[in-house]
């Protein structure tokens, strides 16, 4: 029989205590310390663990240049977007975790990719019925015979399951409703999470079978449960967005096989979520007529040029306090931008509320949306539009000083693309670009100053 105590688990970082505390001192998180049951597995439990092969395989250290390497070809999820992130497609054997907010669409994502490969896929769902799963199929509009629907929580009666079927791929929504017989305890704990996991990661690399598991996240954002659990797997996938917009990124946090620059793109439509293989024409609003307080700014999301609209409105404060609000923008990054207008550039912003807004919903962290932001305050302060042919690339420092940005010809190109004319960049992003023959005008600038003098003078 297995031997079973009780433990006090930190649930953020898995650090285990002989009592309760208010404060982790492995990882410093307040009111994280829980009560649990642990269950040391004996021998006779590990071989009832033990599902793909007869036990026997026998480990020893070798050189490095005798282990064959295996460059097996990635089996793609006919999901382009989703591929990118991946590096190319599914690696076989692979353990992938993807996290998000409730109703976000990972269900939604997951489910589409089962219907559109043309390979047998095991679903299984610990939190829905076969009836909820088929209602859902039937709004995605996708037929597919291959696909298989296993309800089930019990995670020996998942893994044999998996071993009768014998799938190209399976998925799991989601780890926390799985339960493990090895540990006592309820689902969705420290300990529950921990040994799921790692079952799930010792079958798939003995049966080659790759494995999609959907956690849920905390009120701050992060994967429920403990970080051990994004170190088990091999690929953390993040899908971000705001519920009363409709786009949708798939981020990277981690990639053993690939990089984690990349991001997917995606559109929620009646029918399920739509790839955009094209943000930039989406993220820029067509306006009637030009309106002071919009710019165009060249950025760069993972490893993909993106052309976003930046919309500031600046009037005259009726409080005591002047308002700053900024949505998918650092708010602290907005008021540094605004005390270098006054102090370089003499601006009266003290005095007046500021409201910044990107359109689309998507929360921008480069550097380089900087120029952007300062045309934009600028341009309603004073209420001058700004051509819709124009669009800027460029850090601004604390003297004002407009700074080099890195991969300056990707922006260009896809500003190129898209039909605009000129394009602000900083001078000593120049270099190398004098020679260069195109359709745009790529337009140097050393300070915050001069590009007042050329936009607004």
């Amino acid at each position: 029989m297995a031997k079973v105590k009780t433990i006090f688990q930190c649930s953020s970082c898995g650090a285990k205590t002989p009592g309760w505390e208010g404060k982790c001192q492995s990882c410093g998180e307040w009111n994280t310390i829980e009560e649990t049951i642990e269950e040391k597995q004996t021998s006779q439990d590990k071989k009832r663990g033990m599902w793909a092969g007869n036990g026997k395989r026998e480990h020893r250290a070798i050189p490095i240049q005798d282990i064959q390497s295996n460059q097996a070809a990635r089996m793609p999820t006919m999901n382009l977007e989703l591929d990118r992130v991946l590096g190319g497609g599914i690696v076989g054997g692979s353990l992938m975790l993807l996290g998000g907010q409730p109703g976000i669409g990972k269900s939604t994502l997951m489910l589409q990719v089962a219907l559109r490969m043309n390979q047998p896929i095991l679903y299984i769902s610990g939190e829905e019925s076969g009836e909820q799963i088929k209602m859902r199929a039937d709004r995605i509009g996708i037929e597919n015979q291959h696909c298989l629907i296993y309800t089930e929580t019990n995670m020996e009666k998942i893994l044999q399951e998996v071993k009768a079927r014998t799938p190209s791929c399976v998925i799991i929504d989601s780890i926390q409703t799985l339960v493990s017989s090895h540990v006592d305890s309820m689902a969705g704990s420290v300990s529950q999470l921990k040994e799921c996991a790692s079952e799930i990661q010792r079958f798939a690399k003995e049966v080659n079978i790759p494995f999609f598991i959907i956690g849920h996240i905390t009120k701050e954002g992060s994967i429920a449960g403990p970080k051990v659990l994004e170190h088990v797997v091999d690929v953390v996938l993040q899908f971000e967005g705001d519920q009363n917009y409709s786009y949708r990124i798939l981020r990277s946090l981690k990639n053993r096989f690939g990089s984690t620059d990349e991001i997917g793109i995606y559109e929620m439509v009646e029918s399920g979520l739509r790839e955009v293989n094209n943000p930039s024409e989406l993220l820029i609003i067509q306006h009637d007529s030009s309106l002071s307080g919009c710019s165009i700014g060249a950025t760069i999301e993972g490893m993909r040029p993106l052309l976003i609209e930046t919309q500031a409105l600046v009037t005259s404060s009726v409080y005591g306090n002047p308002q700053r609000s900024a949505t998918g923008f650092d708010l602290r990054r907005l008021n540094m931008l605004l005390a270098v207008l006054e102090k370089r550039c003499g601006l009266p912003f003290v005095q007046s509320d500021v409201f910044l807004n990107m359109a689309g919903g998507i929360r921008i962290q480069d550097p380089a949306i900087d120029l952007t932001i300062v045309v934009s305050l600028i341009s309603s302060l004073h209420d001058i539009a700004i051509s819709e042919y124009v669009c800027f690339a460029g850090e601004v420092g604390l003297s004002g000083e407009v700074r080099a940005v890195s991969r300056i010809d990707q922006r260009i190109q896809e500003a190129e693309r898209l039909g605009f004319k000129e394009i602000y960049i900083s001078k000593y992003n120049m270099k190398g670009l004098e020679d260069r023959h195109s359709s745009i005008r790529v337009i140097g600038i050393s300070s915050v100053v001069d590009l007042i003098d050329q936009l607004f003078v």
